[in-house]
């Protein structure tokens, strides 16, 4: 069976909910899309003394932990973020700081490979790591939601207990967090003209949490397409939008 057959065959974790997210929300308060079969690699690489524990093979050789995560970036083309919740990089590729030593890098969807196998990217970071960093493809294990719109935030601030406000998690910003008690990683891509964030949540939650945002949405958008709801979403933060 041929890549391309793959994927034809290929269906994201929201496909049953296409209609219903392309239906939601107005551009003038809050949309919502998936974006589906993205590249998801995560990177783990820690210091000298836990690189050597882990591979006592390694010997006095071994490349330095800024030597690997170089050829890691390089092969990305983006730097490793190294201070919490900092996002590398623009468009459609990124790399988001998940913790120390812990990175996620995505990027758009690849031609779905053989059964079994995993994304290309993957595969270049692992040999480029040469067994000094672990290297795992999570593309399949997350679907990623954008939402955006003025009322984006407010949506989010009524199921996530993070400091939305933009001084505290602006654009370039990521959190592992929980929403409406669904873990999530949350990755602020823009803060002008409206909030955009994408949101990774795992395959199997994603009809539950997909709904959950929907119904959030409801009551920021009227029949006729214009934003209401004010503030009220987020008042309690203590800020309006």
């Amino acid at each position: 069976m041929t890549a391309d057959s793959l994927t034809a065959r290929r269906r994201s974790p929201l496909c049953h909910l296409a209609d219903q997210l392309a239906a939601a929300g107005s551009p003038g308060a809050v949309r919502l899309a998936e974006l589906p079969f993205q590249t998801l690699v995560e990177v783990r690489c820690g210091g000298a003394d836990s690189l050597h524990a882990s591979r006592p093979g390694l010997g006095a050789s071994a490349d330095s932990h800024a030597a690997v995560i170089g050829r890691l970036a390089d092969i990305v083309g983006l730097p490793f973020p190294r201070r919490v919740g900092e996002v590398a990089g623009a468009g459609s590729r990124h790399v988001l700081w998940l913790g120390p030593d812990w990175w996620l890098a995505s990027g758009p969807p690849e031609p779905c490979p053989d059964p079994g196998l995993e994304a290309e990217l993957a595969g270049r970071l692992r040999s480029a790591a040469a067994c000094q960093a672990s290297v795992v493809d999570l593309s399949a294990h997350f679907t990623t939601l954008e939402l955006s719109g003025p009322r984006a935030r407010a949506v989010l601030a009524h199921g996530c207990s993070l400091d939305l406000h933009p001084r505290a998690f602006g654009a370039g910003r990521c959190a592992q967090t929980m929403v409406a008690k669904a873990q999530a990683v949350l990755h602020q891509v823009a803060e002008i003209p409206a909030a955009s964030y994408r949101i990774l949540v795992r395959a199997s939650f994603a009809d539950y949490f997909a709904r959950w945002l929907l119904d959030a949405m409801l009551e920021y958008t009227t029949a006729d397409g214009e934003a209401v709801g004010g503030s009220r979403g987020i008042a309690h933060r203590g800020y309006t939008q």
